[in-house]
């Protein structure tokens, strides 16, 4: 999630993303995403095992911001909300 292109950037996992990204667009998540207003949705990865996705996250968040950003702009290079492509 984010606030804008190149913005601030939260990495979380969730078995639900598209309840969890409705949550944090909708304000409705206290901490991080609410105080700084992350509410588009850049980049997002499926995993078959919770214990695969809980690995990746963690390793995510330990990433340079530098990677974090080249990851998304491979995917998703105008840093389109892709909100609407999970529902």
């Amino acid at each position: 999630m984010t606030d804008r292109p190149r913005g601030t950037l939260y990495i979380g996992m969730t078995a639900d993303l598209v309840r969890r990204a409705s949550q944090h667009r909708a304000g409705e998540t206290p901490g991080f995403t609410q105080k700084y207003w992350l509410k588009r949705l850049v980049y997002f990865e499926r995993h078959e095992e919770i214990l695969g996705a809980i690995a990746r996250e963690k390793a995510l968040k330990r990433w340079l911001r530098v990677w974090k950003v080249r990851l998304i702009e491979a995917e998703n290079p105008g840093w389109d909300d892709l909100y609407e492509r999970i529902l």
